[in-house]
Parts: structure tokens; sequence; C-alpha cells
């Protein structure tokens, strides 16, 4: 599968509409973690150390280690891709290797189309339109794929420092926004590669944006001001939805163009009555540092409708959208989480059909607004 560049740039925003001037965003896309995996699914030339050592496969490796809670180090995975390549048993399989090795016709194929469609440049208008008019937002971005990883992750975004070829995951204003794409999950995106390709788009389109709002966040008084002051457990929390529910929310109008489950309205009680309860768990002087890290660890990383802090934040984004219009929702990512809890405690006031947060969510709100 030799595709050469291996690394591609896409500028967003070159050319965009005029009130979106200020929106520079520089992808880097680099492939070569993906190239060497599958080769060595194939049987082919390949060392499995050397596929362990690249960038994409270490940030691969430490979200795998991350979420699955458990220690895993270059020689967990070396000892894994070699066991791939040789047709060994592979244990647990932390990383997913014998499903990506099952598919790795339908990789490849993914792989070229992506090429072929000129992928990164196709990712840029899903991700100006939720900015708001006149946003700075400018820098260069790495999006690594990869054809391994935790089964709950298809792609994700993180803040990056590098020591070298070892990746440390930091906090906001640390090190580089950096994205990773699965390709061995983006095949079960759909039947045929034009559905996985869509699929793709649209996955990274979610994370490009997380990556272009961790950009703006940078330059923002507004959320310097709001990290400062904003990091008990419960602010966390509220980041965390505002921040992922739109990312979720753009996915959602991409991939269902507005057709909703039939249980929507059921699922969307349920998501947000745990919502409700993790919040005021979150707000308790007594819950302990253990339980308020995975609390916030699965209101994201669980399975879809599990992840209650994405898909509230996605509830909470489509009536804002649909309830007070674009404008009021971009509007949030300038003023920062408390503005986009408020405007949907308010669309819950005038409509009873919306599911309200509780009492105890909307009195915190109340006193950090009047602060």
């Amino acid at each position: 599968m030799q595709i050469l560049p291996l690394l591609f740039v896409a500028a967003i925003g070159s050319t965009s509409a005029q009130e979106h001037g200020e929106f520079q965003l520089v992808l880097e896309l680099n492939y070569l973690s993906a190239e060497k995996t599958v080769e060595l699914y194939q049987g082919l030339s390949g060392n499995p150390s050397e596929v362990a050592h690249l960038r994409g496969s270490q940030l691969a490796m430490a979200t795998t280690a991350l979420l699955a809670q458990r220690r895993l180090d270059l020689s967990s995975l070396e000892s894994a891709l070699g066991a791939v390549k040789f047709n060994q048993s592979l244990g647990d399989d932390v990383f997913r290797l014998a499903e990506a090795r099952a598919n790795v016709g339908a990789i490849k194929e993914l792989y070229a189309e992506l090429h072929r469609r000129n992928f990164g440049q196709r990712v840029a208008s899903t991700v100006e339109q939720l900015f708001p008019a006149g946003a700075r937002v400018r820098g260069t971005l790495p999006i690594y794929f990869v054809a391994f990883g935790h089964q709950n992750i298809d792609a994700f975004v993180r803040r990056v420092a590098w020591e070298g070829d070892r990746p440390l995951f930091v906090g906001e204003g640390e090190g580089e926004p950096t994205i990773v794409v699965n390709l061995a999950k983006a095949v079960r995106y759909g039947r045929s590669v034009d559905e996985r390709f869509i699929g793709l788009l649209s996955t990274v389109a979610h994370e490009v944006f997380h990556a272009a709002f961790a950009a703006y966040k940078d330059q923002s008084p507004a959320w310097r001001a709001y990290y400062a002051r904003r990091q008990t457990p419960f602010d966390v929390l509220l980041d965390l939805t505002h921040n992922e529910g739109i990312a979720y929310y753009l996915s959602l109008i991409q991939t269902s163009h507005g057709r909703l489950p039939a249980d929507w309205q059921q699922r969307v009680g349920s998501v947000l009555g745990t919502f409700n309860r993790s919040a005021e768990e979150l707000l308790s002087p007594g819950v302990s540092p253990r339980r308020a890290d995975e609390i916030l660890r699965t209101s994201n990383t669980s399975g879809y409708w599990e992840s209650f802090g994405s898909i509230a934040g996605m509830i909470i984004a489509k009536q804002i959208d649909q309830g007070l219009g674009r404008q009021a929702l971009t509007e949030t990512i300038a003023k920062t989480p408390l503005d986009f809890f408020w405007k949907y405690v308010e669309l819950s006031r005038r409509n009873p059909d919306i599911s309200p947060l509780s009492p105890a969510v909307v009195q915190a709100l109340q006193q950090r607004l009047r602060q």
C-alpha cells in the first residue's frame, strides 16, 4: 500500500467567506502509522518496533492505556504488533488488532479514497460554520492516521507535548492540539467506501472542531478568565459537555440530515437524567477526587448514548440551534459554557416539552453567572 507522500498539508479558511477571514487552520495529515501497520497485517515487510515508535502509534497506544485503565508501554505494543504480523495469539487484544487485520482490505480501500477525494480540504466547510463571525483561529493541526486502538474511540483530539517521540498529554493552554484517527474503526461506518468516507469526514470534522475550539480559547480573554476561576469538577463537566456537545451536534446534522431515532424523546430524558445526577454528585463537597475523575471520564468515553456529557451537550446544542438560531449557538463559543447552559435553561422554561436541568444544577449556574 505504498501511496506517497505520507504527509499532506491542507489549509482551512484560506478561501472562506469574508466574515470568517480570521479562520486560518492548517491540517498536517500523517498516514505513516496506518500504512506501516497495514503492511504488518498483510505479513509484508515491516518492523513491529519501528511501527510502535511512530508518533501516531504512540498516541494510539497512550490513549488506549488511558481508556483501558491499565499500564501499556512500547514493549506491550511491539509484542502485539509482532504477534499480529506472524498470526500468533493476541491474548485479550486491547489494541483490537485481530479485528483490524480481518478488515485490512476495507482499510486499504478507504485509505486510497481519502487521497483521491482530497480529504483534508473537504473537512474545512463543515468546521467554520459553527464559529462566530470574526473568530480568530490560526495555527497548525497535526492529524495522525492509525489502524488500531481502543474499542470505544474512532478518533480523538488531545493536547500533546513531545519528549522526542514520546507524547505527553497536557492540559488546556499547553502543548499542541493533535488528532488521531483510527481507520480500523472507520470501516464500520457503512457498507460502501462512499458511506465510510462520509462517516469519516464527519468524525474528523468533529475532532477538527475540538482543535479549532482549543486554538480559539488560547487567544480568548473570556476563556482565559473562565479557566482561571472555573476548575472544580462541576465546571470541568460544563466545559466538556459544551465542547463535545457542539461537536456531536455537528456530526448529527452531517450524517443523519436531521433524522432522529424513533425513541429520541425517551433517550433524551434518560441522558439528561444521568447528566443531572452526575452533575449533582460533582457539586457535592463529599465527592472524592477518584470518583470525580471517574464521572468525568465516563461522561465522554463510554458508548454513544452512555457518554452522558457528550450526548447531553448534543441535545442542548440542537435545542439552541433550532430554538434560537445558529447565531445563538455560535455565540456560546465566545461566551463560555455558562452561556450555553443558560440559553438551554431559558428555552426549557418557555417550552415544557424540553427536558429541564435539575434545580441544583440551575442554582449552581446562577451562582456562577452572578460572580
